[in-house]
């Protein structure tokens, strides 16, 4: 089954005619599967991507790998995930873990709404360049070109000071319509606390970010949602590319997913080749985290915390000295419970002259 044909799967009966009658309830829901896989390319994280071709003129935004749960096909969900994947993309994942199940209403953006809801539940997949060969009309889009503001390895990135700060800023200050549920914090104090204005910046609260700036109505899939905090804006620039449905949300959660769990389970050697550089690792894990890292601090902490062995060989390099290569000491998983990168938020927002 093809992305297009889901897109009609999703809201439609297997005769063709919508699920409910309009207003009519319904408890029916059907089990969607979401993959991020995430692989590093050219030095940069990569999500894998699939064309729907669903827009007026087949220009609709990338979505991730998705399909429908069949429990008499697929005797668990990851069965079922990785078969679509495989289906769409000709990938055969390696490390998968379950990130969150999404069952918002309207989660999908269909005119009116009316068919079985979809409840969807996203994975977090990781895959080493040289296994990432996308195919099956799947493409590498790297995740950076979704959520720009989130990359702060040159400094903090412009879109931030030009474009985000100011709205929210103006968004904070504007009187909430009725029924806008209560929370613990007011706006301004949410908008400070999560892009780094009143605390330093975290770089594991890319969701929280990302469902602010849906709130605000800042993101185009907000004004496609037709929600009314974006009917307040005009001229608005696109803030980063949008995805199909809800899928830029599901790629919000992975990132901040990886983030955090990188710091207490070596998961980054799922995205290495057999063996590396330490500058190779720094870069990896400095390109996940969206900030530079202190070149000695780094070595001296993957030293120390036992995750990598020697092989005993060299690399050359165009103008310096061989470097050593090095593995992944897979017998670390099994000396102590959580052995990981665990990097200070002082040691990851330097800028080039860190490093």
């Amino acid at each position: 089954m093809t992305p297009e044909d889901l897109l009609i799967r999703e809201h439609k009966a297997p005769d063709g005619h919508p699920t409910a009658a309009p207003g009519e309830e319904t408890a029916a829901v059907e089990i969607g599967l979401n993959a991020a896989i995430v692989s590093m390319i050219c030095g940069e994280p990569q999500i894998l991507t699939v064309s729907t071709g669903s827009g007026a003129n087949g220009d609709s935004p990338p979505a991730l790998p998705f399909g429908l749960f069949t429990p008499r096909k697929h005797r668990t969900l990851e069965i079922g995930l990785r078969d679509w994947v495989k289906d769409q993309t000709g990938a055969d994942l390696g490390y998968v873990e379950q990130l969150y199940t999404f069952g918002d209403r309207g989660r999908h953006a269909h005119p009116g709404d009316e068919g079985m809801h979809v409840v969807s539940i996203g994975y977090l997949a990781l895959t080493r360049n040289e296994e990432a060969r996308a195919g099956g009309g799947a493409h590498w889009s790297a995740w950076y070109r979704h959520l720009p503001w989130e990359d702060w390895r040159n400094g903090k990135p412009q879109i931030l000071t030009q474009e985000i700060e100011p709205r929210l800023e103006e968004w904070a200050h504007r009187r909430e319509s009725a029924g806008t549920p209560r929370r613990p914090l007011a706006r301004g104090d949410r908008f400070r606390m999560c892009f780094g204005q009143s605390v330093p910046w975290d770089d594991e609260k890319v969701l929280d970010r990302y469902e602010l700036l849906y709130e605000a109505g800042l993101i185009a899939e907000a004004a496609r949602d037709g929600r009314d905090a974006a009917r307040a804006w005009s001229d608005l620039p696109q803030l980063g590319r949008p995805m199909m449905f809800d899928h830029r949300r599901i790629l919000a959660t992975a990132m901040s997913r990886l983030r955090g769990k990188l710091k207490y389970r070596p998961v980054i050697f799922e995205l290495m080749s057999e063996t590396f550089t330490l500058l190779d690792l720094q870069r990896v894990v400095e390109a996940i985290l969206g900030s530079y890292l202190h070149k000695q601090n780094f070595r001296r902490l993957v030293e120390n915390a036992g995750l990598v062995e020697l092989t005993g060989q060299q690399v050359s390099r165009t103008g310096g000295r061989p470097a050593r290569l090095y593995r992944f000491r897979k017998s670390v998983l099994l000396e102590r419970p959580a052995p990981g990168f665990r990097v200070r938020v002082q040691n990851i927002t330097r800028t080039n002259s860190a490093t």
